[in-house]
């Protein structure tokens, strides 16, 4: 798919009610230039059929608005660390579909939680390890699988670096090489690591841990909560505990400049003035503005 130079890598996940052809024309009606998407309903398991004249007029319209890149979510069901057999098969299945569903639109990238372990932590590490191996060559293809940090919440993995190190590090050797990493800053923030006070430290562990040419994705959200709160409340940019600053940096920091910028905040009472006031204020931090709009 032809990728437009663009001035940045900034947008948000927007709705693909009526279909995700219906998703680049709400990223432009934002002033997006990337976009993050559902391809198919999140919190159902049914998969959806998707034609050729569907994936077709995706493209067309992914052209028509010049997105610079795009990433798809994965549904809120798959968990890929379950000891449960019914469920862990059924998310592996909803999974490959996510894949297949990539595969077919053409989106390059995306992003997945890693799953809840249930019982003990290293048992769900290698099941959720074992799961993405599975699937990945199940649906091979450029598709890459972007595991995303967590808050730390409950017997969510990926709450640490070591962690996402550790279940990357145990993806089959074929197909480990389509799998890097999405951090949010809500989550961080939450699971500890402290964007505000400590910039710099938080990304300089990131370097000797995971390295930042595996970061490809950054999910842009203030924290309703606390400092190691583990739990995880988006807020406005700027507006939560988190505060500008953090953004600030990130938007001048040439080490993230290749990093797709994807918000995804509380859209209020109307969706289009939200997302477009959050990617405005964000763009000005990027001109080292400190105008509060």
């Amino acid at each position: 798919m032809h990728q437009p130079s663009q001035p940045d890598l900034l947008g948000a996940h927007v709705s693909s009610q009526g279909g995700v052809q219906m998703a680049p024309l709400r990223g432009r009606m934002i002033g997006a230039t990337t976009i993050q998407v559902f391809t198919k309903t999140p919190s159902q398991w049914r998969e959806p059929d998707i034609s050729m004249e569907a994936c077709e007029a995706f493209r067309k319209e992914y052209e028509r608005h010049k997105m610079s890149s795009i990433v798809a979510h994965d549904s809120y069901l798959i968990n890929l660390a379950s000891p449960d057999r019914t469920l862990s098969a059924r998310s592996e299945a909803a999974f490959k579909g996510e894949l297949r569903r990539c595969v077919a639109f053409g989106i390059p990238y995306l992003v997945s939680h890693p799953g809840n372990y249930m019982d003990r932590k290293a048992a769900g590490l290698k099941r959720n390890a074992a799961a993405y191996t599975r699937c990945l060559r199940a649906v091979p293809g450029s598709p890459v699988v972007l595991l995303e940090t967590t808050a730390g919440c409950g017997t969510a993995l990926g709450c640490t670096f070591e962690e996402l190190a550790l279940l990357r590090a145990a993806i089959g050797d074929d197909v480990r090489h389509r799998v890097a990493f999405c951090a949010d800053t809500c989550h961080l923030y939450s699971a500890g690591y402290d964007l505000r006070n400590d910039y710099d430290g938080v990304w300089r562990v990131w370097e000797e841990t995971l390295g930042l040419n595996k970061l490809l994705c950054l999910h842009l959200n203030d924290s309703k909560t606390k400092f190691a709160s583990q739990v995880d409340r988006h807020e406005l940019i700027g507006e939560g505990s988190l505060g500008p600053e953090p953004f600030r940096r990130i938007m001048t920091d040439p080490r993230l400049a290749h990093v797709i910028k994807i918000i995804e905040t509380p859209k209020g009472d109307d969706w289009r003035k939200t997302d477009r006031r959050m990617l405005r204020r964000l763009r000005r931090y990027a001109r080292g503005s400190t105008v509060p709009r």
